[in-house]
């Protein structure tokens, strides 16, 4: 049975608030923004140096969509939304 959005919701939330940690060392932030159900894709903001770094998008591919493919599998995809 398929995984309501809050269910989701819920469970990427949890795996955020511990990649939370070491991106607050850089003093910076993740929000969850929305979750596409249907096509797996999970829109996140970056917050405080995260924005504008040049690493932001190595962090964001590398880091937190990699993390939340490999713990939930109904993610396909995250993507930054200013």
């Amino acid at each position: 049975m398929a995984k309501t959005k809050q269910e989701l919701a819920g469970e990427v939330e949890q795996v955020l608030e511990t990649l939370r940690t070491g991106l607050a060392m850089h003093a910076g932030n993740v929000e969850l923004v929305d979750i596409d159900v249907e096509t797996g894709i999970v829109s996140v903001r970056l917050l405080g140096t995260c924005v504008g770094c040049p690493m932001s998008d190595l962090t964001l591919k590398a880091g937190i969509e990699e993390t939340l493919r490999e713990m939930i599998p109904e993610v396909k995809e995250v993507i930054n939304v200013a």
